[in-house]
């Protein structure tokens, strides 16, 4: 169909415009072929580009034959002078409108500039869209919960934050650049205001995630009365590896190894769900709510499904990101 709409536009129009097409496609493909190393992508846009070679000889040959039709052509030789009596009065002529030719050469601009436009748009339009840190502009955004009831420990705890507030100072545009996948956007935000387990719902665990295609990123923030130091004595008790101490933002933190839980809900039947597996492993960083570790923490974790996990660095960009946007009652 689209070939056919082609076919029926002007000469002057549709081979310009073949040419434009040709010559942007086969020059884009030829960079993508170099760039990824993919010879077949190159053969494609080899393609193009002979077509559009093509194209600019048909053009530059009907051009040739265009001038050489309006060429004049050699005019006979001079008559003779006639004597004026001799010459009979000619019969009025009657005005005919000649018709005026289209200018080929208007067309073919005309449609080059067009098309020039709407390729320039379509090509940069994601370049010129706004968006914070000069990252990516966000995919989805934080579900706001103005009316979600909280629970009590949220009231006993006036600086606790909730888990929409935590969502937003989470999800960044830049945070798939932190991870070290800037080309990715979110494809799932969620922002919950929990409590903590096993407390009876005393203390308030604020939680949000960002899932990309290739990491998750999960931020808690606990508001009980265990400090960082505590947390690492039971990391020690417990004989965990790869921990490892240090300071964030001028506050105690550490750095540890686990994993996730994999938990299997059955919908149907009225049956239990299957029972609580070891899910991915995950790279945890807890950071004290105060500089003198009062108690109180804040956890960034991130996890793949496929096991992958970024350098420790991304994990402390995210925390000198995140956490001075979290608001100034949780820190």
């Amino acid at each position: 169909m689209l070939g056919f709409l082609v076919r029926l536009l002007p000469f002057w129009v549709r081979e310009p415009l073949l040419i434009l097409v040709g010559s942007v496609f086969g020059v884009r493909i030829m960079y993508l072929a170099h760039r990824d190393g993919e010879w077949v992508a190159a053969a494609i846009g080899l393609v193009f580009l002979v077509f559009t070679a093509v194209r600019v000889h048909t053009v530059a040959r009907a051009l040739r034959a265009r001038r050489a039709r309006r060429a004049p052509a050699p005019g006979p030789a001079p008559a003779a002078e006639v004597a004026p009596a001799a010459i009979a009065p000619a019969a009025p002529a009657v005005a005919v409108a000649a018709e005026k030719e289209p200018n080929a050469w208007g067309q073919a601009v005309a449609a080059v500039a067009v098309f020039a436009a709407l390729g320039a748009a379509l090509w940069l339009g994601p370049h010129l869209l706004p968006s914070d840190d000069g990252g990516a502009p966000r995919a989805v955004s934080c579900a706001g919960g103005e009316d979600e009831e909280l629970p009590g420990a949220y009231r006993k705890t006036p600086r606790a934050v909730t888990g929409d507030e935590l969502c937003n100072a989470l999800n960044r545009p830049d945070l798939p650049q932190l991870l070290g996948t800037p080309a990715e956007t979110a494809t799932a935000v969620s922002g919950t205001s929990n409590t903590a387990p096993l407390t009876d719902g005393k203390v308030a665990q604020p939680e949000a995630e960002v899932q990309f295609d290739t990491y998750t990123v999960n931020v808690s923030v606990t508001y009980n009365e265990l400090s960082i130091a505590q947390y690492v004595k039971l990391m020690e008790y417990g004989e965990e590896t790869d921990v490892r101490k240090l300071s964030v933002l001028g506050r105690p933190a550490v750095l540890a190894s686990g994993h996730t839980m994999k938990i299997e809900i059955n919908l149907g039947g009225g049956g239990s769900g299957g029972p609580v597996e070891q899910g991915p492993p995950a790279r945890t960083l807890s950071v004290a709510l105060d500089a003198k570790d009062r108690g109180g923490y804040c956890d960034i974790t991130v996890w793949s499904t496929s096991g992958a996990l970024p350098d420790d660095s991304a994990l402390l960009d995210i925390a000198e990101k995140v956490l001075p946007t979290i608001p100034d009652r949780t820190v």
